[in-house]
């Protein structure tokens, strides 16, 4: 009886490797055939397609996510627990609002052999997420890639963000594009002929974006990069609330960060706000939308705050090339919404788009914790913009 309870010991362990290996394999397959692709070029203009395809090689690869977390909401969530966060020595300033708000701007100089003097130092705006700050992974990662290069970057704490004290009940939002006008006349008062180009990750992409399409030619910059940008935000609104990880994992945990921004902020509100406790019961992005952003900026509802922040119906207006990074998977911004139609009767956008990559994932390698996709491109970006840009890219 043992040698026969032994035997089908052995068997069965012999069957449950062959279905590990089986389903390993299966795996395998599908992320090959599925999942590892090169992303589509979404480009009009054949000059400033083939200035991508010169000096952006990374746009030529495959895209190889991370294999064991290339669904789009591991991506997403884990990029911010695992991912890196390089040291950067920032410079502090406080920059003064005409309402009588603060922005504050985290410089990181860059004082180098490259560009030793600072007067002709190319400078990056860059532009973080909602609740982000300069301190965010991603940021740091794009300050690092910039500092490669030898240039400045200028990181834009959105009010109340960054460290910086909220003075006013104004906050911001992805439709008002005044603090961003600020922050660029700025930098270019305190440096003149440098050179400047502007990036921007979600929310701040979005403001990017905007800013450039109602500046046209006299936003002051050479060139923008977005990434992970919400370009129809009905369409994002509805994505992130689908249950059961969107709803619950992702837009709750954002409506949390804004309800608690609020918080941290009361008395600044109170006397503006008639009913602050429904604002701090919100639990999703479109009801605090609709509770605060919206009331805070004077909108009628968050309907109508969310047709003046929708990208995909301004990209016609765009005369300063901007090249944006989507992932097809992101589930703030739905494959279908990315503007392929419109981009086509603009030769100012190229748009990338990665089959995966999540919400400002792009996590590649087997130990995904230092530099990703996009971290490659804006870095190859960036370096053509500042190097070849003015030349190739001017437009008359």
């Amino acid at each position: 009886m043992q040698i026969l309870s032994d035997a089908a010991d052995y068997f069965q362990n012999v069957s449950s490797l062959h279905v590990l290996i089986g389903f390993i394999f299966i795996y395998v397959i599908y992320y090959m055939l599925f999942v590892v692709k090169k992303p589509s070029i979404f480009c009009h203009d054949e000059v400033f397609r083939k200035f991508l395809l010169d000096h952006c090689p990374v746009i030529q690869e495959k895209f190889w996510p991370t294999i064991w977390c290339f669904e789009s909401r591991a991506q997403t969530v884990l990029r911010s627990l695992i991912k890196s966060a390089p040291t950067v020595q920032y410079e502090s300033e406080i920059l003064k609002t005409s309402d009588g708000g603060q922005i504050k701007l985290d410089w990181m100089e860059n004082d180098n052999n490259k560009f030793p003097e600072r007067q002709y130092r190319p400078t990056v705006i860059l532009l973080p997420g909602l609740t982000g700050s300069s301190q965010e992974s991603y940021a740091l990662h794009y300050v690092q890639e910039a500092a490669k290069h030898g240039y400045r970057t200028v990181v834009f704490n959105n009010r109340g963000n960054g460290g910086a004290r909220l003075l006013t009940p104004r906050t911001y939002c992805a439709a008002n594009t005044d603090d961003m006008a600020s922050v660029v006349a700025h930098v270019k008062e305190k440096y003149p002929d440098s050179p400047l180009m502007g990036a921007g990750i979600s929310l701040g992409g979005m403001l990017l974006l905007s800013y450039m399409a109602k500046t046209g030619k006299d936003c002051g910059l050479l060139a923008g990069m977005v990434v992970s940008i919400a370009w129809n935000v009905f369409e994002s609104v509805l994505s992130l609330e689908q249950p059961y990880l969107n709803k619950y994992v992702l837009n709750r945990t954002l409506a949390r960060n804004l309800v608690q921004s609020v918080k941290t902020n009361l008395h600044v509100f109170e006397p503006h706000l008639e009913n602050l406790d429904h604002v701090l019961q919100a639990s999703t992005i479109r009801e605090f939308d609709d509770r605060f952003t919206s009331k805070i900026f004077g909108y009628d509802s968050w309907e109508h705050y969310y047709r003046e922040a929708c990208l995909h119906d301004k990209v016609h207006a765009l005369e300063v090339p901007v090249l944006c990074l989507s992932a097809a998977d992101d589930p703030f911004s739905p494959h279908h919404a990315i503007p392929i139609k419109e981009a086509e009767s603009n030769d100012n956008i190229a748009i990338v788009v990665t089959s995966h990559g999540g919400h400002i994932g792009f996590m590649e390698g087997l130990f995904p914790r230092h530099r990703s996709y996009m971290d490659r491109l804006f870095s190859q970006f960036s370096y053509a913009v500042f190097t070849h840009g003015p030349k190739v890219l001017k437009r008359d």
